[in-house]
C-alpha cells in the first residue's frame, strides 16, 4: 500500500506535468494520431491491393496492427519513466532515488506515467472493438485469450525497459538504445508469418517480439490454444528474470557522479 501510495502521487505529479502546456500537449496528441492514422492508411491500402497476407485478410491484418499498437501505447504509458533516465545518471539524482527506502523502479520504471498516451489508448481501443465486430470468428474465449496474451506482453515490454534501464547505468546511453528496441518493435506491426527464416524465429524465441505482438492478435483469432498461454507466459518470466539479472549486473557496476 505504501508503494502504491507513492506510484499514485508520482502519477498525479506527471498529470500535471504534463498538462503545464496545454498547446504542446495538444501537439502531442496530434501528432500520434496522424503517425497511427497514416500507417494504418498505409497497412490497410496494402492490403486492400494484395488481398491477403501471409493468409490474412485486410480485417486480420489490421488486427495485427491494432494489436501492435495498443501493446505499444500501453509500455509507453506505464514505462515513460525509462525514457527520462539518462538525466538522472548524468546529474547524480540517482544517487538519491538509490538511498530511498523502496526500489528504484518505482521512480525509473513506473514513476512516470503518461496520461497523454492513456487518452490516444481510449481512441485505438475503440477502433479495435470496431474491427472486431467486422471480423468473424472472434468468440468470448478468444477476448479472454487476447486481453490474457495482452497482460503477458507487458510482461516482456517490462523486461526490455529493464534492460534499456541496465545499459543506460553500464553505458551512460539511455535514448539510443530505446530507439533501437522501439525499432525492433515494429517488426510486430505485421503478422510475424511474412518473415522469412531465420528471422521468424530470431524474432520469437531470441527476441520475443513474435510473442509481444503477434501472439495476441493470433489468440484473437482462434489460432492459439488456452494451453498455449502457459508456454508463452513460462517465456515472458524467464526474460523478465533475464533483465533483472543484467540489471543487478549493471548496478554492481554503478559509480555515481561523484565518483
Amino acid at each position: 500500500m505504501r508503494i502504491a501510495r507513492i506510484l499514485l502521487k508520482l502519477s498525479q505529479l506527471s498529470i500535471e506535468r504534463s498538462f503545464q502546456n496545454p498547446l504542446a500537449a495538444s501537439f502531442f496528441i496530434m501528432g500520434k494520431l496522424l503517425r497511427f492514422g497514416l500507417f494504418f492508411y498505409f497497412v490497410s491500402t496494402l492490403v486492400t491491393h494484395t488481398k491477403l497476407l501471409a493468409g490474412y485478410t485486410v480485417d486480420q491484418t489490421v488486427l495485427f496492427f491494432l494489436t501492435f499498437t495498443i501493446v505499444d501505447t500501453l509500455s509507453q504509458l506505464l514505462f515513460r519513466a525509462v525514457y527520462s533516465f539518462r538525466p538522472l545518471l548524468v546529474s547524480g539524482e540517482f544517487d538519491h532515488i538509490l538511498t530511498k527506502p523502496f526500489h528504484p523502479f518505482v521512480v525509473v520504471l513506473f514513476g512516470a506515467i503518461d496520461i497523454l498516451d492513456a487518452i490516444v489508448l481510449v481512441l485505438y481501443m475503440g477502433i479495435t472493438g470496431f474491427i472486431m465486430t467486422q471480423t468473424t470468428g472472434i468468440a468470448a474465449l478468444h477476448l479472454g485469450l487476447y486481453a490474457a496474451f495482452i497482460v503477458n506482453s507487458l510482461l516482456i515490454a517490462m523486461a526490455f525497459h529493464i534492460a534499456i534501464l541496465a545499459m543506460g547505468i553500464i553505458t551512460i546511453e539511455v535514448d539510443h538504445t530505446a530507439m533501437i528496441y522501439r525499432d525492433m518493435s515494429r517488426l510486430g506491426s505485421f503478422p510475424i508469418e511474412i518473415y522469412k527464416e531465420p528471422l521468424r524465429s530470431i524474432v520469437t524465441f531470441i527476441i520475443p517480439i513474435g510473442i509481444m505482438m503477434s501472439v495476441p492478435a493470433q489468440a484473437l483469432l482462434g489460432m492459439v490454444p488456452a494451453q498455449a498461454l502457459i508456454v508463452y507466459g513460462a517465456i515472458s518470466v524467464f526474460f523478465v528474470g533475464l533483465s533483472l539479472g543484467f540489471w543487478r549486473y549493471a548496478l554492481q557496476y554503478y559509480q555515481s557522479w561523484g565518483s
